[in-house]
């Protein structure tokens, strides 16, 4: 009776040993991303928990429908990682093409061992116990454990073993992915910097020429004199070259759209200075509408911290958006009001077109166009609004819009932090 005692106490102490070491290794899957660090754990545990001189992990590749070794604990004198194991007629493939345990005592016996890899790094596979890795039913690859040092293989072997490979499946499949969305997303990065400097490049590159073409029809203008049909071949040819410009001017602007408030050189303004430079950027496209501006003149006291140039891009972008949306002769209201003595709203109110009140988030989308491309009236990339959201976010506002629909007019309102000191 205490014999038996000593060894089921002996067992009971075994058992805590192993799933304390369970528990270790479960814990460093979960806390590592590198898969080399990974499959070293899991072999490491392996080849403890079994009590093995090495263990092995091979991994499924979908691309080219192999079996191939991702990780040996074995002393090699060649390096074998990456070589590929024969899916048919291996032991290895065998557990993976049945996903089930295959014990081998005597390896030399058994004609699925696969002899090159012994041959290629000089090692002699006496035992091996195999056993599948799977995700949902879905196999990854094989955990071997090699040359158990007291055989034979027990219970608790395929019992501790198949736990180990099961969170390993887990881990492995977890890290491949995360790996594969890090590469993913590192060639959106490039791609994204490769179309910023197209971006500048190109725009770069046209402004040259365009100025070349509104200069000389400038000349032409003032050349054909008093000849009307000259004169509006003339004027289509520098509003050509304007609308050109002004494409070349939004791609320019598209850096901004995700603006950083470290990027901004912030200074304080008077929201009245900021109205009237402004309206002074907006001015003579408002009279060629023959629209009219009805401007609220705000407080000498009320004043933002601001990055001005920025700030008044993203205001002209809203007021250019009501011009070219107004009718002729109407008129474009711009209000200005102090909210809870801590924040400045301001409105900008025009008669146009309107907005659909479903719409009235999406316009701030990038690209978003209110009209159908094929048939639309008003002109523009549709980055506008993108951008003014961009700057006033970083400067801890907000922007928003307000319309009843078709033919209301719309309101748009741009919140800021009053300075206050």
């Amino acid at each position: 009776m205490p014999e038996e005692s000593t060894l089921y106490l002996k067992r009971l102490e075994r058992q805590v040993e192993v799933f304390s070491r369970l528990m270790e290794v479960s814990a460093q899957l979960n806390t590592t991303w590198q898969i080399d660090k990974l499959l070293s754990y899991i072999m490491d545990a392996a080849a403890d928990i079994a009590n093995c001189d090495a263990a092995s992990v091979l991994l499924w590749n979908h691309a080219s429908q192999e079996l191939f070794i991702a990780a040996t604990t074995t002393n090699t004198k060649i390096d074998i990682i990456g070589l590929s194991v024969p899916l048919q007629g291996s032991i290895a493939g065998t557990v993976m093409l049945e996903r089930r345990i295959i014990q081998v005592d005597e390896v030399h016996k058994d004609p699925r061992h696969y002899q090159k890899m012994d041959e290629e790094h000089s090692f002699v596979t006496r035992s091996l116990l195999g056993l599948p890795m799977t995700v949902k039913d879905k196999a990854i690859g094989v955990l071997e454990v090699i040359n158990k040092r007291v055989l034979p293989w027990t219970d608790e072997d395929h019992y501790y073993l198949s736990i180990l490979a099961g969170h390993a499946a887990i881990a492995i499949e977890s890290t491949q992915l995360v790996n594969e969305l890090r590469k993913a997303h590192d060639e959106l990065s490039n791609l994204d910097k490769l179309k910023n400097d197209f971006i500048a490049i190109a725009s770069h590159e046209l402004r040259t020429p365009l100025g070349v073409i509104l200069g000389y029809a400038s000349f032409l203008q003032e050349e054909v004199g008093g000849n009307q049909t000259s004169q509006e071949y003339v004027q289509i040819v520098i509003n050509s070259a304007l609308k050109l410009r002004k494409i070349i001017e939004d791609l320019t602007n598209l850096r901004y759209i995700q603006q950083q408030k470290t990027d901004l050189q912030l200074s304080i303004h008077p929201v009245s200075e900021l109205l009237v430079e402004i309206y002074s950027e907006v001015e003579a496209l408002a009279t060629s509408k023959q629209l009219k501006f009805a401007i609220q003149k705000p407080r000498d006291h009320w004043r933002v911290r601001v990055d001005r140039g920025r700030m008044v891009m993203a205001f002209t972008n809203i007021v250019v958006n009501a011009i070219e949306f107004s009718h002729e002769g109407k008129t474009i209201t711009i209000e200005t009001q102090v909210i809870n003595e801590n924040e400045i709203r301001i409105a900008i109110r025009d008669q146009g077109i309107g907005i659909p009140p479903d719409q009235l988030e999406r316009i701030f989308e990038r690209f978003y166009q209110l009209e159908n491309h094929m048939i639309r009236h008003h002109e523009g990339l549709g980055i506008g609004l993108s951008i003014t959201r961009g700057f006033v976010e970083a400067h801890g506002g907000r922007v928003w819009a307000y319309s009843e629909g078709a033919n209301t007019g719309a309101t748009f309102f741009v919140s800021l932090p009053l300075f206050v000191g």
